[in-house]
């Protein structure tokens, strides 16, 4: 016979899964409310994809879960974001260690230009992650392997990284967000720069970190979030329309407005 949860159960496994959470965040630039009452739980060892029209805020939300708005002059965020309960927009936190926890890979690959080698040590290096040679090297095989490109660089780490196809590239973005050792892994459209056979090892890869990372990813692409996620956010004109498993979102959503743009009549 099957287990049957309480609702209190239910509720505190929720709570003991949740990594991030937000409450009533608005984002604005300058005059333009560009994200509105957002609220939503976003659980640990799990893909969430945010989904929507260009333009809808997915982009600008995803960004608010590492600060990266903070480097924007026009743009203010308020409400309350929490990873592990704590406030990540309290005055006593530091950006730069919260982007060491909150790991970011971007739409277009971004290696730096320097060798393979030194674009995963960097993160490391500079959070001080490290003690000697020998560690830092142990660091940057651990997060090629990782981000499934160690066999392929691993002859070759003094090559340049902007060398290495787009593809490879990306992973290799992958494995420089990872090194850090961060606990969330935020991805704004990672495989829309890449061809279908690199954007099927970057998916696998996504599944795979899942096991140790909660990953975020936005996408363009239903089919993608369909996927690759387990959790699906649908945004629209700046509001979080509807949040939930993946499969119900695409086969059963409870918002008319979800059901208009996975089908096609809006987007």
């Amino acid at each position: 016979m099957m287990n049957q949860m309480t609702a209190v159960d239910r509720k505190t496994s929720t709570m003991q899964d949740t990594k991030i959470s937000a409450r009533d965040v608005q984002v604005y630039y300058g005059e333009n409310h560009a994200i509105k009452d957002v609220d939503v739980d976003i659980a640990d060892k799990t893909v969430t994809a945010f989904i929507g029209p260009s333009g809808c805020g997915k982009s600008t939300f995803l960004r608010c879960i590492n600060r990266m708005n903070d480097t924007i002059d026009i743009c203010r965020v308020t409400g309350n974001i929490t990873i592990d309960g704590e406030d990540i927009y309290d005055a006593r936190v530091d950006p730069v260690q919260l982007r060491a926890k909150v790991g970011m890979v971007f739409q277009k690959p971004n290696p730096f230009p320097k060798s393979i080698y030194d674009n995963v040590a960097y993160g490391p290096k500079i959070h001080g992650l490290a003690r000697n040679k020998a560690e830092l090297d142990e660091i940057v095989e651990k997060a090629l392997r990782r981000g499934a490109i160690w066999d392929e660089v691993k002859d070759r780490l003094d090559a340049p990284g902007t060398g290495l196809s787009g593809g490879q590239q990306q992973r290799l973005c992958i494995a420089r967000a990872v090194a850090t050792e961060p606990e969330v892994l935020l991805m704004d459209e990672p495989c829309s720069a890449l061809d279908p056979i690199a954007t099927a090892q970057v998916e696998e890869l996504i599944d795979d970190l899942r096991q140790r990372y909660s990953v975020v990813i936005v996408t363009h692409s239903m089919q993608q979030a369909a996927r690759v996620s387990q959790k699906t956010a649908f945004f629209h004109l700046g509001n979080l329309v509807e949040f939930g498993d993946t499969d119900k979102i695409f086969t059963n959503p409870e918002d008319p407005r979800t059901e208009s743009y996975i089908s096609g009549r809006i987007g």
